[in-house]
């Protein structure tokens, strides 16, 4: 382009300044001077009709390189050479000679180029009346209509010179320069004849000029011609011609098709898409978004998202390079430029559909519904993922939407972690780009009630820290850091879970955004206990980490912190100091702490010194308030426990804890406490002999009695000096001091074996005749007593569990079977003490909400003695419990007694004086380890009897009594229920106290759920041997188990449910299905599997799970109640589920429950009982979801049980199936429409390609009955349908007749509500099928729609009965279900319209009816539709003009009368 001067005006001439012309010399490519010095070029002096013509109309043609000069505007130009033109006299023919000049002219290819290139502009810029720029001769004189298709001519006759030259110097490539011309003319001549030259110019160019010339195709030309050059493209485009298919695509994407045209083409290409490159995709996809519209978008996704694999177009070294891509901020790749260059593509291929969902409302809503109609798990692709994200990032519209798709497959499962986290890892620069989409969407995720749905939020946060920039880091930890000060438990929980992993992750990142997290110390008032210590173990790892000097300040803060809380007098944040010293502790000890042992011997004396000192701190700080010791010792039992401790501190502590635990409960066994006790005290459950000089007890009840006398004022003041005891330590202290002994000694507890079979001082236990008569404070006191008796056994059950000698496994046993006895008793008690509140068990704040505190007891003095075998030390210092708490435990810290209730009196109530179950008090007793239910491997027999001789080895076995088996298997149920269930089935009701469904769990949740898991299928033989024993007791015992009575019976009964029940929630354990887990369920399979056979090494999955199932299968024989047999039901299903061959095993499940239901059960499995009725009610699901027709299964029901209920006295049940009586009728009928209607919706609807399908079916499998079998037609196939939906219609007459006899408002409710659902199904299903069966099967469509009548007729009455009562609950339904009863009249009309009967339809009048026939004389009219059939058989269909009745009946012609029984 030529720039022009620019001139200032003045005076009224025109005039340059002298600096203005300098600045126009060095700012303008051609200034002044410069044209100066184009006057002295040579002009073209030829005298031809073409030059002089040009020259006439304003152009001078220059020779060499010099540009043409054009002195008018380009406008002015082409009207004067057109005006000339046309006024010539020898037009038309001076336009040939005006060609040819031209050619002459054009021969010398300098001259040529020029011609090409744009002109100079003389004129002033302000003058011209066209465009800035300037075009060249060609451009120009192709704007003249009358010289365009002779110099198009020209120009194609030209053009193949140039085809197979190279660029000039200068770059310019003459072809690209001469189609140049032909683009953007305001007007085109002959369009067809230039699509043709075109056409024909392409298949004779080079590649790189084909695709040039494809891609200029839209610039050229006009809309006439777009239908023809896209045929011929398309022929281009299916000759296979590799190089062309993107320009193609990409010209066609810019044309005017036929919708037809392009759905051709892009199922071409759709078949191309495995063998394009990866830089082709933006263009083709482009294309293939372009063609789609509204009413097949959906289709054109789906087929898309089948057909397209990213990673199909992903050389494996730039896979694998995404997959070990480093975990901090990315970086550069080190692939090459190759990878570059891909990710370049697919950062542009995204691109692409960017722009198309942002502008295209039907693109983003069919692809997200596409996703959504994806069922399997397997068919999930990583583009799906990513596609999600990008949309919701693009399409503000559509975020719900995908909100709502996205939790829905997390609940499902179809989104995996490992598909999330190759998301991130691929598409990592195409997500970085829309991070604020993805924390946007992860915040709305957090805000979920469903902990699996929070969990997937908490995965985009990790993951875009993880894979993205430090500016998207920073952002994370900003909205981590506001979850955690949200309030919410579940998000409070969920972001700081989060926190832990990326500090993990990613230290050096976090340590950069210390700042943030540090603020959450503000808000340490609005989290729980469990949240506090994670908290401070992020902060700790933070500040105690190697590189100290970028987190100094996080250290000052939390040392300021914790002592601030430490010396508060409130408990509350008393806690908070005691927690974070602990957890800081550790910290600490960990960072010093490296792998190798060597390293452990050599921490640093100052790093201990600042450890000791800090758990100091935290013991000064709490031994004045029992409570708070209580929880010093269980936060440090936990970091012993957890190995972080180095051995100078463990060897420090050690010696405290072992000293200060004589000092405080142990006591000579010789010397008898004396005082005023308000029992008398005896030594108790011993477990050996003792010399009366050597031996040692716990000095329970003294510790305990002086909390009853406090409250009588018989205590004396504190002397100074004296120790702070109380009772509510013992449990918590010992378990520090026997972790702190089996850290130092390798698990041996020889040291303190003395504890295990010590007596406690205490008074007797058992109740006397008439426990009313004693105080309130008595009972108060001996429940307390007992419960700290029980934590104490308890305790020991913990630390002496994994002990290998004999006597100690007899001893474990013999204090397994004191807990039994001892709760039994405190049944008891509890039983007329409804009011008390028990000591404290587990000491954080999420134990206590909402419940009562009452002040704390005293102790009295007592010697020092000795654990074991080590003698007692005597000095003369006295150990007393305090007269004077701080006020803070009295109304906050201790609750060793209490006047108010925190179980629900409800409960007391309906158990009665004698019965009160312990379930309600879970929270108050000490938490068993996952490892002491070693104990089941000792054998089980119905009496309790202990083997004296433990060191014999032969045949006997350690000996497990029922009652002590129940215990354990009870306590193992509710591990597992908790560890196991599936989070979104933990959902805690409302107004539920926070955290009570952890309560009592907190060791458990140390462990992992694979190692819970690795235990307990460790138990699963001795289990298997419990069970088969109780299955022996039934089998020998047919009388207690079909009555049911005595307690033994009762308590094997309840082992066999709870076996049962624990092999269920080990094996629907959803962690089955990852990769990593199953060698675990290999494991537990092979257990059951060898119960039965020898198995082999490396056995399928298929037969350890067939074999499972059969051993399992052969308890129903023994089974001794109703829900025993439900849950083995269930624990056949989950073995059921994960078998590939389940058509065996689901009729054997059918089998088992039929025999369940017909089975007479004990009495006592109350009809009323409301868990009872559940049980059946799934019982029933279980045995029609599982048998082989569910019809049938329904008739016999229905047909022979119900009508034995109906002609049975009252009380009694059907003779067929015992579990069906009155009360449990409802139950029955809800379930059997149910299945019903869900059988109905799941038969096919009959179509006219049922022919088609039949052929190809029967010419795949046989042929040989396609050309000779006349009965081999694909009418069978309409005759089965028709034969199912009979027997369907059949059972729905059966049931909806069943509520004549049984009117309740429960039958029918189920028979409105499901009533309309099978009307429905038979709309959506039947009718396609009646009317492709009306005219060969009319005597079964009509006897079909006969029956059918009967059922809406009566279903219509039964609106009328709802009215009548104006019963909300039932009205409620009658709407819905009058329109469905409206749409099968016009449906039947439709279909007899279809079978040419429409002109028989009339109309008359019926009656409506109540529900026992009676007139309502309320309503209006009906309408009859009687249709004349061929035959002359009649069929009359009826409506209530105001309900939407229906009536078919089939008359004879002689016989019928039109007027009918107008009451029916």
């Amino acid at each position: 382009m030529v720039f022009k001067r620019r001139l200032t005006r003045s005076s009224g001439k025109d005039s340059l300044t002298e600096d203005e012309s300098i600045s126009e010399d060095r700012m303008q490519p051609l200034s002044k001077t410069i044209k100066k010095s184009h006057a002295s070029n040579q002009v073209e002096e030829n005298d031809t009709v073409f030059v002089r013509l040009l020259k006439t109309s304003g152009l001078t043609l220059k020779t060499g390189q010099n540009q043409n000069q054009l002195a008018v505007d380009q406008i002015v130009f082409q009207k004067k050479l057109f005006q000339t033109l046309r006024k010539h006299p020898s037009y038309p023919k001076v336009i040939e000679e005006f060609v040819k000049g031209l050619e002459s002219y054009i021969e010398d290819s300098e001259s040529f180029r020029n011609c090409l290139l744009s002109c100079e502009r003389l004129q002033d810029e302000e003058a011209s009346m066209s465009t800035s720029y300037s075009k060249s001769l060609i451009k120009l004189l192709l704007g003249i209509d009358i010289l365009q298709p002779a110099i198009i001519k020209t120009l194609f006759e030209k053009l193949p010179e140039f085809l197979f030259e190279k660029p000039n110097s200068d770059g310019i490539s003459m072809p690209r320069l001469i189609i140049s011309q032909l683009k953007w003319l305001e007007r085109i001549v002959d369009g067809q004849d230039l699509t043709t030259k075109i056409m024909q110019l392409i298949s004779v160019a080079p590649v790189p000029l084909q695709q040039d010339f494809v891609t200029s195709l839209p610039e050229i030309l006009g809309d006439a011609q777009h239908a023809d050059v896209a045929n011929e493209l398309s022929d281009l485009l299916m000759a296979n011609t590799a190089p062309l298919t993107v320009p193609i695509l990409d010209v066609l994407s810019s044309l005017r098709l036929d919708t037809n045209f392009l759905s051709k083409i892009r199922q071409l290409v759709m078949g191309k898409l495995s063998s394009l490159r990866l830089d082709d995709l933006p263009v083709i996809m482009k294309f293939i978004l372009h063609s789609a519209t509204a009413t097949n978008a959906f289709e054109v996704i789906t087929e898309l998202r089948k057909k397209f694999d990213l990673h199909h177009f992903m050389l494996p070294s730039q896979f694998l390079a995404s997959q070990n891509k480093l975990k901090s901020k990315g970086g550069a790749s080190s692939s090459g430029s190759q990878e570059n260059t891909s990710k370049d593509c697919i950062v542009l291929l995204f691109d692409v559909i960017k722009s198309a969902v942002r502008y295209d409302k039907t693109i983003s809503e069919a692809w997200i519904k596409a996703i959504e109609s994806i069922t399997s798990v397997a068919e999930h692709k990583i583009f799906d993922v990513a596609m999600l994200l990008v949309i919701y990032s693009t399409s503000t519209h559509t975020k719900k939407y995908i909100e709502r798709v996205l939790r829905n497959k997390v609940r499902l499962g179809h989104i995996e972690k490992h598909l999330l986290e190759n998301t991130f890892c691929v598409h990592d620069l195409v997500l970085k780009d829309i991070c604020p989409s993805i924390l946007s969407l992860a915040q709305s995720l957090f805000h979920s009630q469903d902990p699996s749905i929070i969990s997937f939020g908490s995965l985009l946060y990790t993951y875009a820290f993880r894979f993205f920039d430090t500016y998207c880091q920073q952002e994370v930890v900003g909205a981590l850091v506001t979850h955690v000060c949200s309030g919410n438990e579940a998000e409070v929980d969920t972001a700081l879970d989060v926190l832990l992993e990326l500090i993990v992750l990613n230290p050096s990142a976090m340590r950069l955004n210390a700042v943030f997290v540090k603020g959450i110390l503000d808000y340490l008032e609005n989290i729980s206990p469990r949240q506090i210590r994670k908290l401070f173990y992020i902060l700790s790892t933070l500040a105690f980490s190697k590189q100290h000097g970028t987190s100094s300040h996080i250290q000052d803060d939390l040392y300021l912190v914790v002592r601030k809380q430490l010396s508060s007098t409130i408990f509350k944040y008393k806690l908070i100091g005691i927690i974070g010293a602990i957890t800081m502790a550790g910290i600490m000890e960990g960072d010093s702490i490296p792998n190798s042992t060597q390293g452990r011997a050599d921490l640093s004396s100052d790093k201990c010194t600042q450890v000791t000192s800090l758990l100091q701190l935290v013991h000064s700080c709490t031994e004045q308030s029992p409570r708070a010791s209580a929880l010093y010792y269980d936060e440090f039992a936990n970091l012993i426990q957890e190995g972080k401790l180095a051995p100078k501190t463990l060897e420090w502590a050690g010696q405290t804890i072992f000293n200060d635990f004589q000092d405080a409960f142990v006591v000579d066994l010789c010397v008898v406490p004396k005082g005023d006790f308000p029992f008398p005290v005896k030594a108790l459950y011993g477990l050996e002999e003792y010399n009366t000089r050597d031996g040692i007890a716990i000095n329970l009840l003294p510790l305990l009695s002086w909390t009853f006398a406090e409250d009588k004022g018989q205590i004396a003041s504190q002397e100074p000096g004296q120790k702070l005891v109380s009772a509510l330590c013992l449990a918590p202290y010992f378990r520090l001091l026997r972790l702190c002994v089996a850290r130092q000694h390798n698990g041996n507890l020889e040291e303190i074996d003395g504890l295990l079979d010590c007596p406690l001082f205490l008074t007797d236990l058992e109740p006397v005749d008439k426990l009313e008569s004693m105080s309130a404070k008595e009972r108060s006191f001996m429940c307390s007593l007992i419960f700290f008796t029980l934590n104490w056994f308890r305790e020991v059950m913990n630390a002496f569990c994994l002990q290998t000698p004999p006597e100690i496994k007899g001893k474990l046993l013999s204090r397994l079977k004191d807990i039994v006895g001892l709760q039994g008793i405190l049944e008891k008690y509890l039983a007329v003490t409804p009011d008390f509140v028990p000591p404290l068990a587990h000491f954080d704040l999420e134990t206590l909400n909402g419940i009562p505190h009452s002040s704390s007891a005293s102790a009295k003095n007592r010697k020092k003695t000795k654990l074991g075998g080590i003698k007692r030390k005597a000095d003369g210092s006295k150990v007393l419990s305090p007269d004077k708490l701080s006020k803070e435990d009295d109304t906050e810290c201790d609750t060793e007694l209490s006047g108010r209730s925190h179980v629900d009196k409800e409960s007391t109530e309906m158990e009665g004086k004698t019965s009160v179950s312990l379930q309600n008090y879970h929270a108050f007793f000490r938490e068993l380890d996952i490892e002491v239910f070693s104990i089941l491997h000792c054998g089980l027999v119905t009496k309790v009897i202990l083997d004296t001789d433990m060191h014999t080895e032969a045949t006997e076995v350690m000996q497990l009594g029922p009652p002590e088996l129940l215990f354990l298997l009870e306590d193992l149920s509710h591990k597992l229920e908790n560890k196991l269930t599936p989070s979104f089935a933990k959902r805690i009701p409302f107004l539920k106290n926070k955290g009570s469904w952890n309560v009592g769990f907190s060791h458990l949740h140390q462990k992992s759920t694979q190692e819970v898991v690795h235990c307990v299928v460790q138990l699963l033989a001795p289990m298997c041997n419990h069970l088969e024993n109780i299955h022996n007791y039934f089998q020998c015992s047919v009388a207690d188990r079909l009555g049911g009575k005595t307690p033994e019976s009762h308590i094997m009964s309840s082992c066999y449910q709870k076996l049962l029940q624990i092999f269920h929630s080990l094996f629907a354990w959803s962690g089955f299905f990852h990769i990593g887990n199953r060698s675990l369920l290999y494991s537990g399979l092979e257990v059951l599997a060898s119960r039965l056979k020898q198995i082999e090494r490396d056995q399928p999955l298929e037969d350890l799970i067939s074999q499972s199932f059969n051993y399992l299968q052969n308890f129903h024989h023994s089974i001794p109640n109703f829900k025993c047999g439900l849950y083995l039901l269930r624990l056949l299903m989950v073995l059921l589920e994960k078998s590939t061959a389940p058509a065996q095993k689901k009729l054997k499940i059918a089998s088992m429950a039929k025999q369940f239901l017909c089975q007479v059960w004990p009495h006592g499995e109350g009809e009323k009982n409301a868990g009872f009725n559940d049980q059946l009610h799934d019982m029933l699901c279980i045995y029609l979801e599982h048998t082989d027709s569910v019809l049938k299964a329904i008739e016999e029901i229905a047909g022979i049980g119900v009508p034995e209920l109906i002609n049975s006295p009252k009380g009694a049940s059907s003779s067929t199936f015992p579990t069906l009586n009155r009360d449990t009728f409802v139950i029955f009928f809800r379930v059997m429409m149910a299945e019903l209607e869900k059988t109905a919706k799941g038969l096919q609807a009959g179509t006219a390609a049922d022919s088609q399908q039949w052929k190809v079916k029967a010419g795949l499998c046989f042929p040989w009955l396609l050309p000779s079998s006349p009965l081999a037609t694909w009418h069978e196939i309409h005759e089965e349908k028709l034969l199912y939906w009979n027997m369907a219609v059949r059972d729905f007459t059966i049931l909806i007749n069943l509520i004549k006899v049984f009117d309740s408002r429960p039958v029918l409710h189920v028979c409105l509500k499901y009533g309309r659902l099978f009307v429905e199904a038979f709309l959506k299903q039947c009718m396609p099928l009646l009317d492709f069966s009306f005219r060969k099967h009319r005597d079964d469509v009509l006897s079909l729609l006969e029956t059918f009548q009967l059922n809406t007729r009566l279903l219509h009455h039964l609106c009328g009965h709802s009215k009548i009562h104006q019963d909300t609950r039932l009205t409620k339904h009658v709407p819905l279900l009058k329109k469905t009863l409206e749409l099968l009249v016009c449906r039947v009309k439709a279909m007899l319209v279809l079978n040419n009967c429409r002109e028989a339809f009339w109309l008359g009048n019926l009656k409506n009816r109540d529900l026992q026939g009676e007139e309502i004389l309320s309503q209006n009219s009906q309408r009859i539709f009687t249709v004349e059939c061929e035959d002359g058989r009649t069929i009359r269909i009826s409506q209530s003009m105001e309900d939407d009745d229906v009536d078919v009946s089939d008359e004879e012609p002689q016989g019928g009368d039109e007027s009918g029984d107008t009451s029916d």
